[in-house]
């Protein structure tokens, strides 16, 4: 059971809370979730563990929400509203698990806890205390006062509980049933009644009539009685609450045990019996009543409910409904025909009626707006009003209620009905008449005065305002509810205000009369009266401005006079050539017209404006004259309009017949612009009609003319229209098209062009078919410009498209405000999307250019079109070169030093990963996944955008941009200024990575070598003190306690040191290495530095204490037993505890005080030792003395058994060391010593095996010796053959590895010989040789290894020169001559051919001949140059001026060239090297001096003939005088002009200067 109640429960560690639960579920009825679900808060916990385990906390309640669920609670709650279970300590104690239920109370909280505690009396208590079994020992005066205590007690609570339930309950007295025992005998008996009973009957009777008198004399006017407001359903419950009380009272009355009572009353004759009978009969006579009123009055509520439920504004409608049932109820409830009662409930409703009219207007009606307040106010009269209206009509009517029987008329006043009413209607009115005062004052704030004291005066109208705007915020500031009847605040603020608004009058009409005296003129005094407005009415300022109405007379006269002068000066202008006044953008009829009007409403709104003024001033003399004024002008303004209309009318028709005659357009002949062609006159024609039209056509009538005209307005203007429509976009076609553009549209311009002549030259405004000419051309024009305007609308398309590529750059810094680095967080997602965004646009712009074509309707073939997509294509590179240089732009920003405080934008790890410091990412250059390929790699993302695009020029020689966007120099420059910065970084980094290369020892040395060493020596050996040691070692000297310490404290305070390092640097300002991780590390490695020493001294502290206890355990043990004689075993085992106690005993000693420093240094650094450690140290000492007085005794027990064993061992090491000696020998012979020896480990195995059981034999000595204090030899040959063995085996494997590397090189082809490796290979194989123990180096084994790797070394490096590509065949041929061996050269040819050679014996052969076929290179190459140089080297060529003969030119490059070419040849013949080339150099060297001769002469005999030739061939004078000289001549021109002739088919130089006898004719011609 118990278990069940656990698993209900949930199940709990204390079973306390396990009570509490099982009490809870079981009498709450809800489920185990619900106490699961309190207890998974932890306050809810808390707190019931604080009413368990704190004496403090008495109480715990339990309660069920209205949700459903648990609550707990220390508190008793004011109501409940559900069951709840308590839980109440007897005691302030803390409830222990097993005093739970003796110490906790706990029940059941009823949700009403009066009918609780009723039941709990009559239940419990009475018949508890009553039962006469309880008070058998009491007196019976105490039990009768009890019992009579008792039962008032339980009336008490009857009454009590009633009252809250709004019934009168009477108590039964206890004595009831003995009365109605009483009754029930029979009357022969004779015995006289309990005189006590019949007095509690008594006493009874006398209570329940006070109750019954209290339940008649209530009223339903009470509470108006008490001041207060009830409503008319206050009425109606009233009485219907009697009704059922009287009922419950009759109900009472009537069981069998009142009647009993009555009864006996009535047999004991008792006084109070009348007035108990007539108790009943007035409960029976008012129950009547109150059921008669309470069903009556039943039908009345619907109408107040629906009242309250109602919009405020449709009460009237539920007047009359409300108030007919009330005529009803007062015609047929003969109870409640009574004044007073009707009066009550008239008051009531008119109670209600104000409620909802303070819940409409609100408290806060102050605080309104003074519009919205007043609008409020008068629907809140108008209903209550209408109440009234309805209330009289039906008290006028009540005749039609009685059908039978006399009119009962309402005799009462209607004050009375209406009293509170009528006083909040009151004050309704008060407020009304508050917010038409602000409304009045409110118009100030726009009031603004002009004229000389303007300013003053306006300053002074604010002051007002914002004084009254004070007052009205201290109206609105209150506290109080202004609708309260009963309070007097609002009375004595508003009377205040209204005295300060009398001040206000006063000071505004002096105002006003000085703005009226300022005023300008007639027009501005209107003006001031308008913008006061209703001010004026007001009666002390009506007061004060009366006197100015008659100025105003004057004034009017006044603006008569000007108009009359304005009128004048209209009429001179209209006789000078700058013409009359116009009304503003009209033409000049209509103007001149349009400003007659405007005067004459100047003049008559003033007229207008005096006349409305409600004064006596019009009346008079000065007034008629005023108005006799304005007729004349009215007058004038008439006769002015009509001749100048009639003037207008003369020249109608002219305009009209010539102007509609002229074509429709022109066009200008330098700008190819075209414009219409229609005639402003027409337009000013068009316009008068218009605006005349617009005016009162009885006086004005338009000319037929015009009128026609007019009729063709709509035409015309369509006309107008379209040619404008037509003029714009031609017009702007010609203006906006470009270069690359023209060429696509020109026939279709020049088409339009052809159809615009007609309009230029054929038709004009009356032609028939003009409509449809402009129609076909606007289309055909507006087609034209549309398909320009998309063609250009998507070229900026393009532009658009690829300026969002620029709006953020493709990688961007994080949003995160802890880490802003670049973001590179699924970067290849980032891409992708960056990608297939910049992808689908290029498809986007491809489709636009085809679109492009589509609309200038181009062939893609055409050279027009390729022009424009190329002009296109520079478009489209200009974009991704702006979204590249966006990207970089952002990188380069983000990278600048200089910048101002930013974030870093990049970062790398420094983290230790023994025995390198290492970047994560690398910053490796050369690194696969490096920071530096990091940053190429982002750079090559932003370049690639360059390739998502196809190119638009498809002619183009590439398919995307990549190309021509890596080749901008711009972006060139910025990618490498970019990778620069990181290098620098970069360089920076691995400086700042490379400062704590001083604490590399950290992680580097091995801890355990260190600590070994240091145990030793006391420090760490230097290379110089093993040195120095030589072969017999550094002697041992183990560290003091203080070493530790300093060893300790080095460590901690390098600690510090490293904990005081930065974690992350920022290098130029942008790349931040985040050290954190490399020094985290580097901590541990410290502290485990540290703690190795600490660990050592509690270990050594804790292992000495132990095997010190041991040892002493085993001896004690050991030491016990008695050796025999001949006991030889025994004698050994007490031997080895006398050795181990005689050695140990120096050490043991003098350790303990060591040991307790070293717990005290401990315990300095926070490391305690267990407490079995300090026990240990205090009883050790003591046992460790008994120990060696234990070994004493011993020693001399067992000395003769000493004596006798030691002879024997002594005999036993003289034969061993003869032994050992032999050994030595036979292992120098059969040994592998030497390099050609075979088998090599399998003997080394023999020798190792044999050298093992020699040292087993020579231990079991060195162990019996030592037990028995015997001095042993050294045995040196032994130990050199151990050490000699593993020499060997070192040495050996050193030969395997060389050898088989060398095998395996050998196979290696010789286009695959990596010499550079090999040689890396071999010098490392060298150093590795060096390292070997020097004793080996006198070893033939070593001779030849070292011998093989030397012998590579120096072949290797033959093979290596001749891997120069200068090596032909003829060198091969030359090598096998040197090393007298013969190979074939070829693909197959592997390193061990080559060996083969001995290279290494002819060193010096192959650097000759390698270096021979270097220079041969160089004069293949240079004679190469020269046969290339000289086939492409030609004579320039130019025509004589008079003869046209093709003369030769060497350019400047040609002779540099034949010089410079000059002096390589005869380098090249004094070189050692020539050999091979010299036929090939002799020819050359020929063929360049020939032709250096050859043009040297040359140019010599042209420059001679060009200038003789003038002479002997220009000038015939000169031949004439020069005979012999002419013909000499004659023959040296014609052999000039035949080598000329041969030298222009023949432009070669070299071929052209070596023809045979060449330099001979030239040589000849010359002399």
């Amino acid at each position: 059971m118990a278990d069940a109640d656990d698993d209900q429960g949930g199940g709990s560690a204390d079973p306390r809370l396990d009570a509490l639960c099982q009490y809870t579920l079981r009498t709450l009825k809800v489920k185990p979730d619900k106490w699961a679900k309190m207890t998974s808060q932890d306050e809810n916990v808390a707190m019931a563990m604080d009413f368990l385990d704190k004496a403090e906390n008495r109480v715990l309640l339990i309660l069920l929400t209205s949700a459903g669920l648990l609550q707990p609670s220390t508190k008793f709650p004011s109501t409940i509203k559900n069951k709840t279970v308590y839980f109440v300590k007897r005691a302030a104690e803390v409830v222990k698990k097993d005093k739970f239920s003796r110490l906790v109370m706990y029940g059941e909280m009823s949700m009403l806890p009066l009918d609780q505690l009723t039941a709990t009396v009559d239940t419990v208590m009475v018949p508890l205390i009553t039962n006469e079994s309880n008070h058998w020992r009491w007196p019976a005066v105490v039990s009768q006062d009890v019992v009579q205590h008792t039962g008032s007690l339980k009336g008490d609570v009857f009454v009590l509980s009633g009252q809250v339930k709004g019934r009168t309950l009477l108590p039964l007295p206890p004595q009831a049933e003995r009365a109605a025992q009483a009754t029930d005998r029979p009357e022969h008996e004779g015995r006289p009644f309990d005189k006590h009973l019949v007095h509690a009957m008594e006493s009874v009777v006398i209570e329940w009539c006070h109750q019954v008198r209290d339940v008649l004399s209530k009223s339903s006017a009470q509470p108006l009685l008490e001041g207060g407001v009830p409503g008319p359903l206050v009425e109606i419950d009233f009485w219907k609450a009697r009704c059922a009380d009287l009922e419950s009272i009759v109900d009472q009355l009537s069981v069998p045990k009142v009647r009993k009572m009555k009864l006996l009353l009535e047999k004991t004759r008792s006084s109070y019996y009348p007035a108990f009978k007539s108790m009943f009969d007035s409960i029976y006579a008012a129950l009547e009543e109150a059921r008669d009123v309470s069903k009556h009055l039943k039908p009345l509520r619907r109408h107040f409910e629906e009242m309250e439920e109602c919009e405020y504004l449709e009460l009237p409608q539920r007047f009359p409904p409300m108030l007919h049932c009330l005529c009803l109820v007062w015609a047929h409830s003969a109870h409640y025909r009574q004044p007073a009662r009707l009066v009550v409930l008239l008051q009531e409703v008119a109670n209600l009626l104000v409620e909802l009219t303070r819940g409409y207007v609100t408290e806060e009606i102050l605080r309104n707006e003074p519009e919205d307040g007043l609008e409020r106010l008068q629907d809140a009269l108008r209903v209550c009003r209408d109440y009234q209206s309805a209330y009289y009509d039906r008290r006028s009517n009540l005749a039609q209620y009685f059908k039978e029987g006399p009119v009962v008329e309402w005799s009462f006043q209607s004050s009375l009905v209406f009293g509170r009413l009528d006083c909040f209607m009151t004050r309704l009115n008060t407020i009304g008449e508050y917010f038409e005062i602000v409304l009045e004052f409110l118009k100030l704030e726009k009031v603004e005065f002009g004229g000389v004291k303007g300013r003053c005066l306006s300053e002074m109208v604010t002051q007002i305002f914002n004084e009254f705007q004070e007052l009205v915020n201290k109206m609105g500031s209150s506290t109080y509810d202004p609708l309260d009847l009963t309070s007097k605040a609002f009375a004595s603020d508003y009377c205040q205000f209204h005295e300060s608004v009398s001040d206000f009058d006063q000071r505004l009409g002096s105002i006003l009369c000085q703005a009226f005296s300022d005023c300008s003129g007639c027009e501005a005094a209107f003006k001031l009266i308008e913008m006061v407005g209703s001010l004026l009415e007001r009666p002390v300022i009506h007061q004060d401005f009366r006197h100015n109405y008659p100025l105003l007379v004057s004034m009017f006269s006044e603006e008569l006079d000007q108009a009359k002068i304005i009128f004048d000066t209209q009429l001179a202008l209209a006789q000078t050539p700058q013409g009359p006044m116009l009304n503003k953008n009209m033409p000049r009829v209509s103007g001149v017209l349009r400003w007659a009007q405007e005067l004459r409403e100047r003049v008559s709104g003033c007229m207008e404006k005096l006349r409305s003024l409600n004064h006596g001033t019009l009346e008079s003399a000065e007034a008629m004259l005023v108005f006799r004024k304005f007729e004349e002008m009215m007058t004038h303004i008439k006769n002015y309009e009509d001749e100048v209309y009639s003037e207008w009318v003369g020249g109608v028709d002219e305009v009209a017949r010539t102007n509609l005659e002229k074509p429709l357009l022109l066009r200008n002949t330098d700008s190819l612009h075209i414009s219409v062609n229609f005639d402003p006159k027409l337009v000013a024609l068009l316009r008068e009609v218009k605006y005349l039209r617009q005016r009162d056509s009885s006086r004005h009538a338009i000319p037929e003319s015009a009128a026609a005209i007019y009729s063709k307005n709509e035409t015309y203007r369509k006309f107008l229209q379209n040619l404008d429509v037509i003029v714009s976009l031609y017009n702007g076609v010609r203006d906006t098209v470009i270069e690359v553009e023209y060429p696509l549209i020109e026939a279709q311009l020049g088409a339009i062009d052809d159809q615009l002549e007609r309009a230029i030259g054929e038709l004009n405004w009356t032609t028939d078919g003009a409509w449809e000419y402009i129609e076909g051309m606007r289309d055909q024009v507006r087609d034209l410009e549309r398909r320009v305007r998309l063609a250009k609308a998507n070229v900026a398309e393009i532009s658009t498209i690829m300026a969002r590529w620029c709006n953020t750059p493709l990688y961007q810094r994080k949003e995160d405000k802890k880490d802003c680095s670049l973001n590179l967080e699924d970067r290849e997602a980032h891409c992708k999307a960056r990608y297939e965004t910049v992808k689908a646009d290029g498809e986007k712009i491809h489709s636009l250019v085809k679109e492009n074509r589509e609309l200038f309707q181009a062939e893609a073939s055409s050279p027009t079109w390729r022009s424009y997509i190329e002009h296109l294509d520079v478009i489209v590179l200009d974009g991704l070169f702006n979204c590249v240089q966006c990207s970089l732009q952002y990188l380069l920003d983000n990278t600048d030093k200089e910048r101002p405080e930013a974030p870093p934008l990049l970062e790398s790890k420094l983290e230790l990963q023994a025995p390198e410091m290492v970047f994560l990412p690398s910053l490796d250059q050369d690194a696969p996944e490096g920071f530096y390929i990091l940053v190429e790699g982002l750079l090559d993302d932003i370049f690639r955008v360059g390739s998502l695009v196809p190119r638009v020029a498809e002619h183009a020689d590439q398919p995307d941009y990549l190309t021509d966007v890596e080749e901008i120099e711009e972006l060139s420059d910025h990618r490498d200024d970019l990778l620069q910065r990181v290098s620098n970084a970069i360089t920076q980094a691995v400086e700042y990575r490379n400062s704590f290369e001083d604490h590399a020892y950290l992680w580097v040395d091995d801890r355990h070598e260190f600590l070994r060493q240091f145990l030793l020596y006391g420090h760490v050996l230097s290379h110089e003190e093993i040195e120095a040691a030589g072969e017999g070692g550094v002697p041992e000297t183990p560290p003091t306690l203080e070493q530790f310490k300093e060893q300790v404290d080095t460590y901690e305070k390098i600690y510090s040191e490293v904990e005081q390092f930065e974690g992350t640097r920022v290098f130029d300002a942008w790349f931040q290495v985040d050290a954190r991780p490399f020094k985290q590390a580097l901590l541990n490695i410290i502290k485990r530095w540290s703690f190795m020493f600490k660990q050592h001294l509690m270990d050594h502290v804790t292992n000495s204490l132990n095997r010190l206890e041991q040892v002493i355990k085993v001896t004690s043990s050991g030491l016990g037993v008695e050796v025999e004689e001949g006991d030889y075993d025994g004698l050994v085992e007490v031997m080895g505890h006398l050795m181990a106690v005689k050695d140990m005993q120096a050490s043991t000693d003098g350790m303990f005080e060591p040991l307790k420093e070293t717990i005290e240094l401990l315990k300095t650094y926070g490391q305690e030792l267990q407490d079995e450690v300090h026990q240990q140290l205090q009883e050790l000492p003591e046992q460790w003395n008994n120990v060696k007085k234990q070994v004493v005794l011993m020693k001399q027990a067992v000395a003769p058994l000493q004596a006798a064993e030691v002879g024997i061992i002594r005999r036993r090491l003289a034969t061993f060391d003869v032994k050992q000696h032999e050994f030595r020998e036979s292992f120098r012979k059969t040994a592998p010593f030497p390099f050609d020896s075979e088998d090599i480990y399998a003997s080394i195995d023999r020798a190792s095996g044999d050298i093992e059981e020699m040292e087993e034999e020579m231990n079991a000595l060195y162990e019996s010796a030592g037990l028995f204090e015997v001095n042993m030899p050294d045995y040196k040959q032994l130990k050199t053959c151990r050490r000699e063995v593993v020499m060997l085996k070192i040495l050996w494997d050193v030969v395997a590895l060389v050898k088989s590397s060398f095998e395996d090189w050998n196979t290696t082809l010789w286009c695959d010989i990596n010499v550079e490796q090999m040689e890396m290979d071999c010098k490392k194989f060298v150093k590795d040789i060096r390292g070997l123990d020097k004793e080996m180096r006198a070893w033939d084994a070593f001779t030849g290894l070292d011998s093989m790797v030397k012998n590579m070394v120096t072949s290797l490096r033959a093979v290596g020169e001749l891997q120069n590509p200068a090596i032909r065949d003829r060198h091969w041929e030359q090598l096998m001559q040197a090393t007298q061996v013969k190979f074939l050269m070829s693909d197959e040819t592997n390193l061990a051919d080559l060996l083969a050679l001995n290279l290494h014996k002819f060193e010096e052969e192959v650097r000759n001949i390698v270096d021979k076929a270097t220079k041969e290179l160089s004069m293949e190459k240079t004679l190469k140059e020269l046969n290339v140089t000289w086939a492409q080297m030609e004579f320039d060529h130019e025509p004589h001026h008079r003869t046209s003969i093709m003369l030769i030119n060497a350019s400047e490059e040609l002779i540099e060239t034949l010089e410079d070419n000059q002096v390589q040849l005869q380098n090249m013949m004094t070189s050692k090297f020539v050999g091979y080339f010299l036929e090939e150099v002799s020819n050359w060297q020929k063929k360049l001096a020939t032709s250096d001769s050859v043009i040297t002469i040359w140019f010599e005999v042209q420059r001679t003939w060009s200038h003789l030739e003038s002479f002997f061939i220009g000038s015939e004078d000169i031949r004439a005088q020069l005979l012999e000289h002419r013909d000499q001549f004659d023959t040296i021109d014609a052999d000039f002009k035949a080598i000329m002739a041969d030298a222009e088919t023949t432009p070669n130089v070299v071929k052209s200067c070596n023809k045979p006898r060449l330099y001979d004719d030239l040589e000849d011609i010359q002399k």
